[in-house]
């Protein structure tokens, strides 16, 4: 079965979602209530992607771009845009 991805935008308005319940499915435990989503996850996908590789590359930008086959300025550019990123939704 394939994993549902969580939505983060409303379809209707494009406004940013907030998590309402969550629920276990081991003990049906529910918890309701109005949760803002944690910042790295309001990210999208692919910079979450990025976050992972650049952590697991122990936060070396050469290793990140020799792992990704970009140059160390195309990584570094891109980590620049997500910081920007991460700043607007701080």
């Amino acid at each position: 079965m394939a994993t549902k991805k969580l939505p983060k935008v409303c379809p209707s308005c494009g406004g940013v979602l907030n998590v309402h319940m969550m629920h276990c499915t081991g003990c049906e435990t529910t918890i309701e209530g109005d949760y803002v989503l944690p910042t790295l996850m309001r990210l999208s996908e692919e910079d979450q992607k990025f976050v992972y590789d650049f952590m697991m590359c122990s936060g070396s930008l050469k290793a990140l771009a020799q792992k990704m086959g970009l140059s160390y300025p195309s990584v570094r550019n891109r980590l620049d845009e997500l910081i920007d990123e991460l700043g607007r939704l701080g």
